[in-house]
């Protein structure tokens, strides 16, 4: 017997990985759960143009070129749908800072929309 199996029964352990599971389910939503309405492209330009263009211009990155929101390195990096778009957007991630306590849940559903249409169609100008 491994030292784990003398504290812990098979079911016991099962028990408690069902019941962190819950507990990791309950309050735990996409952004978008919280949104008014369906995601909105047209809006999300909007959103994109006041607060991301500056360093996404045409879907570029002026900081890291490789990090972009051209189709490619959305599915590269496992960023083409709509969850993680809107998670980045809400949280950030290095070096771009998050924007869940600037945009409404609307906003950032809208403006995931958006990018994720602008990268299938190539990011025209």
């Amino acid at each position: 017997m491994t030292p784990w199996s003398k504290r812990y029964s098979l079911p016991g352990a099962i028990a408690l990985l069902i019941s962190g599971l819950l507990i990791l389910s309950i309050g735990v939503s996409p952004v978008w759960a919280q949104a008014d309405s369906s995601p909105n492209p047209d809006r999300g330009a909007v959103v994109f143009a006041a607060n991301c263009a500056g360093c996404h211009a045409q879907g570029g990155n002026i900081i890291r070129r490789g990090k972009s929101l051209k189709q490619r390195a959305l599915q590269r990096y496992h960023m083409d749908d709509l969850e993680a778009i809107a998670t980045i957007v809400t949280q950030g991630k290095m070096p771009m800072s998050g924007y869940g306590d600037r945009l409404s849940s609307q906003e950032i559903y809208d403006v995931a929309a958006y990018v994720l249409q602008q990268a299938e169609a190539g990011w025209p100008s």
